[in-house]
């Protein structure tokens, strides 16, 4: 069905960016149209969430050129949920900049930046052309480049000129993919694509192009090529490592995810292998990593990888029970992973280290972060009712119905490794007795916490509310399961 009202959540980020540039002098004004903003992208993206629920799968072919032959976006309900969780988590992070990000980065675009990397994450959920897909990525990147660079500190120079040169490679790399995948089937459209790639089978060019998009996308999600991530995101403040930690990776699992499912799921002897293993590597290495170190920030980060090793694995199952757990997953670990780089932000803050050997007793001066902290490490880990168990159930399941014994074992295994990685913090630096403040200390707003409170209710009302969601997840991994639906939405057959 076709609908223009698919295209507001990216026009609205859109539009609001732009506007943020000429108004970029008026402080308060800034900060005012960029929150109200946020808040309207929400109930924008939750309609069309409900317009997807009712009739089903919605398209918008630009200017009115019919698919294949013209731009379209595709709303199916794996699309939608992720453009509403994406609206959600930047107005949350919106408002937590309010109370954390220092004027001077405000004043160099910091909020318009915020807008356009907005755009390029939900473009990128909702075109329906691999080559708009590209362009949606480098709009994403583009902003963040900006967002790690400004504060001109000598140390975010240094890692984002290692994030620009690994993106300009792996940008090389998929520009090159789509051109051979053009040259091979003869269209971008991906509904055209799934059905061309049936009709000349899965052949050895198909396969080696599909590894190619395999290369690029892990290398955006982290996926085993996570070299980039630990120095990347741990230079720009708590906001936007916020921001990155709940979105950027995120967006590289849905290319994976959407590749794989509905261009590249006729031959998933080799792609579905390699997938698997690489998750398997991905979960070890992550591990190994989130234990490794003392760092706040780098163990969350290494936490970042477990996750996207995790998801990876339930996509490789290809069982409903695996696909309907990364959906699930994705959407819990993208809500969590945001509160927790906002809590250990502020917690940063107020201890004036980020190493745990330095932070003691924390929670009788900071009761709320301690306890928010502990709860969302809860969610983390996967405690029921909260809402990681029922993705992680069911990706088990999946793991398990595939009869992916060793990787199944892996997959609960790193859950230990991220249980101790989130005890480790949490008992190091909330509980004993309580230090000597930092030097470096600075006392943290309470009102930050407030964005951080919501994101919370989000995650409890995730877990206690599975059976709400239930309608919502199996519609999305309907789709996933039979890509014919998305076909025939887009090509009206």
């Amino acid at each position: 069905m076709s609908n223009n009202l698919i295209v507001l959540p990216l026009l609205i980020p859109l539009l609001t960016g732009i506007v943020l540039i000429f108004i970029n002098r008026h402080r308060k004004l800034v900060r005012w149209v960029s929150g109200v903003s946020s808040i309207i992208n929400i109930f924008i993206a939750a309609s069309v969430v409900q317009n997807v629920r009712l009739d089903g799968v919605q398209i918008l072919n630009m200017s009115g050129w019919e698919a294949p032959f013209g731009i379209t976006f595709t709303a199916d309900m794996f699309a939608t949920l992720l453009v509403l969780t994406t609206a959600l988590i930047g107005a949350a992070c919106i408002f937590y900049s309010f109370y954390t990000i220092e004027e001077q980065r405000e004043r160099h675009y910091y909020y318009a930046l915020v807008q356009f990397l907005l755009v390029g994450v939900i473009g990128s959920f909702l075109t329906g052309d691999i080559f708009n897909l590209f362009v949606c990525f480098e709009v994403m990147l583009v902003a963040s480049y900006g967002l790690i660079v400004i504060g001109g500190e000598k140390r975010q120079l240094r890692e984002s000129l290692k994030y620009v040169l690994i993106n300009v490679l792996s940008s090389t790399l998929f520009v090159t993919a789509i051109a051979y995948l053009y040259g091979s089937v003869g269209t971008l459209n991906m509904a055209h694509l799934s059905q061309r790639v049936a009709e000349v089978s899965q052949g050895g060019i198909l396969t080696v192009i599909a590894i190619l998009l395999l290369i690029v996308f892990a290398l955006k999600a982290g996926l085993i090529l996570y070299f980039w991530l630990p120095g990347s995101y741990q230079v720009p403040p708590a906001a936007i490592v916020a921001l990155f930690g709940g979105l950027l990776t995120k967006v590289g699992v849905y290319a994976i995810v959407r590749t794989f499912t509905l261009i590249f799921y006729h031959d998933p002897g080799i792609t579905h292998t390699m997938i698997a293993w690489m998750s398997g590597l991905t979960m070890v290495f992550g591990a190994i990593g989130a234990l490794a170190y003392r760092d706040v920030n780098r163990i969350l980060i290494f936490n970042i990888v477990i996750s996207i090793g995790f998801l990876g694995f339930g996509l490789s199952t290809a069982t409903e029970a695996g696909q309907s757990g990364v959906i699930y997953y994705l959407l819990h670990d993208m809500i969590a992973k945001t509160l927790i780089f906002m809590l250990a932000g502020l917690l940063i803050k107020a201890a004036g280290t980020e190493d745990t050997r330095q932070m003691s007793g924390w929670i009788r001066r900071h009761p709320a972060l301690g306890w928010m902290f502990f709860v969302t490490a809860l969610a983390i880990i996967g405690v029921p009712p909260l809402s990681g168990f029922v993705g992680k159930l069911l990706i088990v399941e999946g793991g398990l119905a595939a009869e992916q014994y060793l990787l199944t074992g892996i997959g609960l295994a790193s859950s230990l490794f991220v249980i101790l990685s989130l005890v480790r913090i949490f008992m190091n630096a909330f509980w004993g007795e309580e230090q000597e403040i930092h030097e470096s200390a600075v006392q943290p707003s309470k009102k930050a916490l407030v964005p951080g409170a919501a994101l919370l209710i989000l995650l409890v009302f995730i877990g206690l509310g599975a059976e709400l969601l239930h309608p919502y997840i199996d519609q999305a991994g309907d789709v996933l399961l039979n890509p014919q639906l998305y076909i025939d939405a887009v090509l009206k057959e």
